[in-house]
């Protein structure tokens, strides 16, 4: 089992991955692109803040990303 230290960032990765294959389709995965770059600010600004509740809420939001 990881630790959210370890899980988070591993998430993040995945979803910076995603943004490029939704960017790929062009304008129909703009308003997706939008939404996963709003969630890896959110998880930026809560790592960087150590707000823990905060980094779980976007953990979460960041899994429900699929390709």
């Amino acid at each position: 089992m990881d630790t959210l230290g370890e899980a988070l960032p591993r998430e993040q990765a995945r979803v910076r991955e995603l943004i490029g294959e939704y960017k790929s389709i062009g304008p129909a995965g703009a308003f997706a692109v939008a939404g996963m770059e709003a969630d890896l600010r959110e998880a930026d600004a809560a790592v960087m803040e150590q707000d823990i509740p905060r980094m779980i809420r976007v953990y979460e939001s960041l899994k429900g990303w699929t390709s």
